[in-house]
């Protein structure tokens, strides 16, 4: 399955989004976004599933690394990409939950694991690093 998300940034924070209960990977945090339809680029998709899900318009810019990510139940490629809001506020329309979020306050969050090496990537752009615990969320220093 061939996925993209969107890191929304404004003044300095990133938005972050909490799924559903109901959706796979339950009340797991995430960068916005969702699947590639057939026939749409990166982009198209990515600026379509954020308006789904946050009814607000973006500005796709600069890819970050893609990331392959298997789950038991499915397997993804996942695609980031840098983007700024041109119209609208940002509301719930699938997750439980969304927040602005500086980026040093992302290491308190439950991610989904395949953000995980985006959130790491993003951090690393942002002056930051994860602790030398690996991929835990929970060691950030600056």
């Amino acid at each position: 399955m061939e996925v993209v998300c969107a890191l929304i940034e404004d003044r300095g924070r990133v938005l972050v989004a909490r799924r559903s209960a109901q959706q796979s990977l339950p009340l797991k945090w995430e960068f916005p976004g969702g699947k590639i339809e057939p026939g749409e680029t990166e982009a198209e998709a990515l600026v379509r599933e954020i308006r789904e899900e946050l009814g607000v318009d973006i500005t796709v810019g600069q890819a970050l690394r893609s990331v392959i990510q298997a789950y038991p139940d499915f397997s993804l490629t996942l695609h980031p990409r840098l983007c700024r809001i041109t119209s609208g506020i940002p509301a719930t329309h699938e997750h439980a939950k969304i927040e602005w979020r500086d980026p040093s306050d992302l290491k308190d969050l439950d991610w989904a694991e395949a953000d995980i090496p985006i959130l790491e990537e993003y951090l690393t752009r942002c002056g930051l690093t994860l602790g030398k615990q690996g991929r835990g969320t929970r060691n950030l220093i600056r």
